[in-house]
Parts: structure tokens; C-alpha cells; sequence
């Protein structure tokens, strides 16, 4: 596996640098720390080619910290500055170039304390990218998982809803870890039918054919549970779980994103609110 962390240093970077630490030493991946430096446009300013240099010379040194904090905890990382007008894309083409498997990036600061917060970077990140995003919560360098025991997967409860249960599958399957289905009923969506009842048992149903479909793809899976989570509302059910050191959450895109791209929809931007671990979007299909 290989990984494309994004980095600025601050501590939104060091958030991300830990996560992708966890993810390396759980999958046993690669990772490229890439620091992005703001194209400084000319305009006849004699300081402004001078003052880009000095920030990918600085730039350089940054990430070459990122690297050996990574050393340190036995992954194998590089460090690579390069200059773009737009953070996201850089580190999109850059991901795209090295085959990479997630982009790796820390939230915003300016969120409660372990939870997730969308900044501009993620923001675009989580609107375009055709590769996998992984995200750190807030204060995630703070008190990092050392690796990953368990993968979560939100699975869909209505039809046509973007399932990212194969790609939660195939990371489980990678490194051996339990993996739970998660779906999420709440009374906005039974306010809609005509019958809550007999929508709630539909829905109990799907998470229920979710975990025959799991068994039968991770035959070897020691543990593969499913439940459902609910409440009057979507974050009421969110408060509901349970979620321990080594939890991995995976969620999917809107329903009208385009195939293989990730549009983040108004139900996963509310489980990121939501939880205080961290998470992985999935692009469409």
C-alpha cells in the first residue's frame, strides 16, 4: 500500500502525519509526505521568486521532520515539496503519479477538540479526489492509535446510495481486521414513509444482508457484526456507538457523485461531525 499525506507544519499536518503512521504500520505501506508551497505569480516584484524559494527551502526542511518522525516509528516515508497554485490538485496529480491508495490529511483547527472539521484543503479534497481520503480528527497527533484493530463501514439504507462496503472488505482483508456494518435510522427519515415500522425493518433487513454478503467475501473473518444504530435524529444515533482505540470508520459518497470521485454528501459530512475517530470517504462506485 502506498500513501500521499498532505503537509503543512502545523498541527493540522502533525494530525495527519499520525494518521498515516497508523494506517502505514497497520498495512504495512509506503508513504509520501508532500508539502505544497503557493505558486507566487510574478508581477515584477523583485521579492516575490526570492520569498517563494525561501518557503520550499523551509519547506523542505519541514517535511524532512514529518519523514523522520515516521523513521522513528519504522515507516518508510520520503518527503517531496513541490509549488501549485491549488494545495488539493497537487496533491491529487501527485497521488495519481505514485499509484497511491489514500490521501492522507489532518482537519481543520478550528473545530471541537477530536472531532472532524472540513478546512478549504479538505473541503476540495473531499469534492474531487478519484482516490480515497483519510482523515485525522482534531488533536489526533495528541494521542494516536498505534495501528488499526477494527474497520466500520455506514452502509446505505436507502437504494442507489453509494456503498463502500467492497472497499471496507478489502481493507479489512488486507491486514486481517474485524470489520462492522453501520446503519444509521433516525426518525428524518421514517418522518418520510408512511409506515416507520415497516421501514425500520427494511432497514434492519439490509444490514442483515450486508453481513451475509461480508461473510461470504471474508470467510476467514474472526468477527463480523451488524447492527443498526438509531434515534430521533442522525447525531442522536451517532452518540449511540461505542467506539474504541483502533476504530476505523469508512463512508461513501453522495448518491449524484460522479463514478469513481468523491462528492461528500450532507449525511457522511454529518457522521464526520459526529464521531472522534478517524475516517475514510470512498469515491463513488
Amino acid at each position: 500500500m502506498h500513501l500521499t499525506v498532505g503537509y503543512l507544519a502545523t498541527p493540522t499536518g502533525d494530525d495527519g502525519v499520525a494518521l498515516a503512521s497508523a494506517l502505514a504500520r497497520t498495512f504495512d505501506a509506503t508513504v509520501d509526505v508532500v508539502l505544497v508551497v503557493r505558486e507566487e505569480l510574478p508581477d515584477g516584484h523583485p521579492g516575490r521568486a526570492e520569498y517563494q524559494q525561501w518557503l520550499i527551502e523551509h519547506g523542505e526542511q519541514w517535511a524532512g521532520r514529518a519523514v523522520a518522525a515516521l523513521a522513528a516509528d519504522g515507516v518508510h516515508a520520503t518527503a517531496t515539496v513541490t509549488v501549485g497554485e491549488s494545495f488539493a490538485q497537487k496533491l491529487i496529480e501527485f497521488a495519481e503519479q505514485h499509484d497511491s491508495d489514500l490521501i492522507v490529511v489532518g482537519g481543520a483547527r478550528d473545530g471541537f477538540f477530536g472531532r472532524h472539521t472540513i478546512g478549504p484543503v479538505t473541503g476540495a479534497l473531499l469534492h474531487t479526489s478519484p482516490i480515497p481520503v483519510a482523515l485525522a480528527p482534531r488533536g489526533y497527533a495528541e494521542d494516536p492509535d498505534e495501528s488499526f484493530d477494527a474497520v466500520t463501514a455506514a452502509v446505505p439504507t436507502r437504494p442507489g446510495e453509494d456503498n463502500p462496503l467492497p472497499f471496507a472488505l478489502t481493507l479489512a482483508s488486507a491486514a486481517q481486521l474485524e470489520i462492522r456494518m453501520l446503519s444509521l435510522v433516525s426518525a428524518e427519515n421514517l418522518a418520510e414513509a408512511a409506515d416507520a415500522k415497516e421501514v425500520r425493518d427494511a432497514q434492519v433487513a439490509a444490514a442483515e444482508k450486508n453481513l451475509i454478503e461480508a461473510a461470504r467475501a471474508v470467510p476467514d473473518s474472526p468477527d463480523i457484526e451488524s447492527l443498526v444504530a438509531s434515534g430521533m435524529t442522525l447525531e442522536s444515533a451517532l452518540k449511540k456507538l461505542k467506539w474504541e482505540d483502533g476504530d476505523l470508520l469508512v463512508v461513501g459518497s453522495a448518491r449524484f457523485a460522479a463514478s469513481r470521485r468523491i462528492f461528500l454528501g450532507s449525511t457522511a459530512a454529518r457522521i464526520l461531525a459526529g464521531v472522534d475517530v478517524p475516517v475514510i470517504v470512498v469515491p463513488r462506485a
